[in-house]
């Protein structure tokens, strides 16, 4: 899901779409998914862009 995201968005869409540090600050999918196993909120936001992008 978030290479989906990064491949079709790029890092800097994902940062104003959703606003976390590890997508607006030396962002990587290996950070980027540490950081989101560990925070619920996030995780759901990125979901929700993702099923956003997938209508």
């Amino acid at each position: 899901m978030l290479n989906h995201l990064v491949e079709n968005l790029g890092w800097e869409a994902m940062g104003e779409a959703v606003a976390i540090r590890c997508f607006t600050h030396d962002p990587s999918v290996t950070s980027s998914l540490r950081f989101l196993r560990r925070t619920p909120w996030a995780r759901a936001k990125v979901e929700e862009l993702y099923l956003r992008q997938q209508r």
